[in-house]
């Protein structure tokens, strides 16, 4: 059985460039770059077995305290993250987010 993602901590780990929601088996991930003072959210990915239980708005949420603690812009390049950062502005106060910024072309 599975352990639900509520009861699992966020981590942020910045030698893989990513914050982690990890249970005994199952992973959800926000991929992210740092550029300077730019905090680029690039991927979420939540194991269905989480799907609709919040896991990535807990993400983005870890981004947003990473962001408010060092200073940095949110560059939201995932679509998931563009999406919620949209519906959700009263929880980016402090945090500037900068939309105009395109992804790279593949």
């Amino acid at each position: 059985m599975s352990t639900p993602a509520n009861e699992l901590d966020v981590v942020d780990l910045p030698s893989e460039s990513r914050f982690v929601i990890r249970g005994a088996r199952d992973e959800a991930e926000l991929v992210y770059s740092l550029q300077g003072d730019q905090l680029i959210l690039v991927h979420t990915e939540v194991p269905e077995v989480w799907s609709g239980h919040g896991v990535g708005a807990r993400l983005v949420r870890a981004a947003l305290r990473r962001a408010r603690a060092d200073g940095l812009t949110i560059v939201p390049w995932c679509p998931y993250a563009r999406r919620w950062l949209k519906e959700h502005p009263d929880e980016a106060g402090g945090v500037v987010i900068e939309y105009h910024t395109p992804p790279p072309a593949a």
